[in-house]
């Protein structure tokens, strides 16, 4: 009997995970215990999703904004520091800016892009930049220029007003801060040859860009906690990329050693079932809301690691082209099994442009680790592990 269900996500829950757990027989025991209660059976190439979070508080990789403020005050000395394009977010970025505050000298040019951050959180309409007759391309503003043309910059989710919130956290740490907004960074060399990026997945061009105009000291922030510091948490690669806010003091930050990990759970999953399930350990997915206009993508990357049965992008045939124009004249049964026999047959090719017409050739890891993400949620949905089967299925499946 031909299968009738293609690919099926589950949630996976499991206790609240803390500091020092063993989480890969944490998330093992889950899984087949799911599995035993659900009614599923495991086979290979299913899916286990490890969501970063859990894996980085197993870890207990957490850093204080003393430590944050310390490394600053290394890197920076006594200059006056150009902050440079943070996202626009009290998780991600606000309790950073906190301990940048904190080692600072004296002053922060802090220095927004408009009219959104890099992930699509707006802080004025394109439409009213229009209006204003403002281009965001050439145009510096102050704060008070900003201000002037704009009014209040109120997040349509959350309520906040960013330039304020930030310019708060700033002088509450006895610093004196400067807004300004503009889109070129190399804006902030009138200010300051000092400058820290704060941009994710533009920050090489950024850095690449003020480096080759006179910028003298210049780091991102995936360089501030490479190391520990005070015995601090800390991340070799990406630093407080990827960090989220996990108390008024402290950041989680993205999870370090990621690779053994899944190699692990796959091993293991192989000794006591038989069979070769895939793992990765995800982030943010990559999705738009279309409403709020934010992506997602605030961690560096969507999978820090993952097996090696997810390398690469999908092999799929674009199944409305092959309905449409190759069998177009066929209907039902006729149609089902021609397409069947031609995707057999033909799927070794199926990544040539006129087989594959419409398909985007999408990291697999950044399709299922977007997935995963949606399922899992932001909230109290307790499942920190997901498990994915048939993703690797296609038309011609069978049970």
């Amino acid at each position: 009997m031909r299968r009738m269900v293609g690919t099926v996500v589950r949630g996976i829950r499991t206790p609240i995970i803390n500091k020092g757990d063993n989480l890969e027989e944490l998330v093992i025991d889950c899984v087949l215990k799911a599995s035993e209660s659900e009614g599923f059976a495991i086979k290979d190439r299913d899916i286990i999703g490890i969501t970063e979070s859990v894996v980085g508080r197993a870890q207990g990789n957490y850093a204080h904004v003393n430590d944050i403020a310390e490394d600053i005050r290394n890197k920076f000395g006594n200059d006056t520091i150009g902050v440079i394009f943070p996202i626009l977010s009290r998780n991600r970025f606000g309790i950073c800016l906190k301990g940048i505050a904190m080692g600072a000298a004296r002053k922060i040019v802090l220095m927004l892009s408009y009219p959104a951050d890099e992930v699509g959180n707006h802080l004025v309409d394109i439409d009213l930049l229009d209006e204003k007759g403002v281009n965001p391309w050439s145009d510096v503003l102050t704060r008070e220029e900003f201000r002037e043309l704009f009014g209040a910059a109120r997040h349509p989710f959350t309520g906040v007003d960013y330039i304020d919130y930030y310019q708060s956290i700033v002088e509450e740490a006895g610093k004196e801060c400067e807004i300004i907004f503009s889109n070129n960074p190399l804006t902030i060399l009138d200010y300051t040859k000092s400058v820290l990026t704060c941009d994710i997945h533009t920050r090489k061009r950024t850095q690449r860009l003020l480096k080759a105009n006179g910028a003298e000291k210049l780091y991102g922030l995936e360089h501030i906690l490479t190391a520990p510091v005070n015995k601090s948490g800390y991340n070799e690669e990406y630093g407080l990329l990827g960090s989220n806010k996990a108390t008024d003091t402290e950041v989680k930050l993205f999870p370090r050693d990621c690779q053994p990990l899944v190699e692990r759970i796959q091993a293991l999953m192989k000794e006591k079932t038989g069979k070769t399930v895939e793992v990765l350990v995800y982030g943010d997915g990559a999705f738009r809301d279309p409403i709020g206009k934010i992506w997602e993508l605030a961690d560096p990357v969507v999978s820090p690691a993952y097996t090696k049965g997810l390398e690469g992008t999908p092999h799929e045939f674009k199944l409305k082209y092959l309905a449409d124009s190759i069998f177009g004249h066929l209907t039902g049964e006729e149609q089902r099994k021609a397409i069947t026999e031609y995707i057999e047959k033909h799927k070794v090719d199926c990544q040539d442009d006129a087989l594959s017409q419409g398909t985007t050739p999408r990291r697999l890891t950044d399709l299922i680790g977007s997935l995963c993400d949606l399922t899992s949620g932001s909230g109290d949905k307790g499942t920190p592990v997901i498990y994915i089967q048939g993703y690797f299925d296609n038309f011609t499946t069978q049970e």
